[in-house]
């Protein structure tokens, strides 16, 4: 495990802690190296689970898919961060996500009961990890509220305009780069990519912003866009 500890560093989730914690608490969590290849499913909806993921090379995508293959994507997870962890925290319960690898990916696993069972010693690093389970947990709300703020718009081009604006702000520059391409942003917001794509050009045309791949540069509010 010693050489995915720059990735650890890095996740909120073990913040706080030394490397030698870090190393110590991953034993106590029963923690298992997984690899997957690109679209390969990590946890399938209708599955329970007991582990949380924590993505430690490539990325992954949470996603909601119904019986006709159309997809909503929730979240998407690059190296030091999440999945899983609601579900894996309430035993028995369902997950009604499914989580696929967007590439070549290397997940670590984590015994979510045991990480809420404190030790016999109540060491201190597994105290600083429910803290820190806590954060991730209040921290994945805020970005499904986020999601449901921008799917909650009524037309496309608010969406777009709405999610635009809050990565912006996330990014603290009107020049940024979001995690999706045109389909999975299509995905996020829950709007067919034909239509996405002529909103897309429309507000390029209309010299709201510019766009190529996943960069995108505002170049007025978007109060101005509305």
């Amino acid at each position: 495990m010693k050489k995915y500890l720059p990735v650890f560093r890095r996740s909120s989730f073990f913040t706080g802690m030394e490397d030698t914690e870090i190393l110590s608490i991953l034993h106590c969590v029963n923690a298992a190296l997984l690899k997957k290849k690109k679209n390969e499913y990590i946890f399938r909806a209708g599955d329970s689970t007991e582990v949380m993921g924590l993505v430690l090379s490539g990325s992954v995508l949470v996603i909601q898919e119904d019986l006709w293959g159309h997809r909503n994507i929730l979240s998407h997870c690059i190296p030091g961060e999440f999945f899983g962890e609601p579900y894996a925290a309430k035993p028995g319960s369902v997950l009604n996500v499914s989580v696929v690898a967007e590439e070549d990916c290397e997940i670590l696993l984590l015994n979510v009961r045991r990480m809420l069972t404190t030790c016999s010693t109540a060491c201190d690093q597994h105290q600083k990890l429910i803290r820190n389970l806590v954060s991730v947990l209040a921290n994945k709300i805020l970005l499904f509220n986020d999601k449901i703020t921008h799917i909650s718009k009524r037309s496309t081009r608010d969406k777009l305009l709405s999610y635009l604006s809050s990565e912006s702000l996330r990014h603290s520059s009107l020049s940024f780069d979001i995690p999706y391409d045109r389909q999975e942003l299509a995905d996020y917001l829950c709007v067919e990519r034909a239509a996405m794509s002529a909103e897309l050009s429309r507000l390029q045309k209309e010299g709201i912003l510019l766009t190529k791949r996943n960069h995108f540069e505002l170049l007025v509010s978007p109060d101005d866009a509305t």
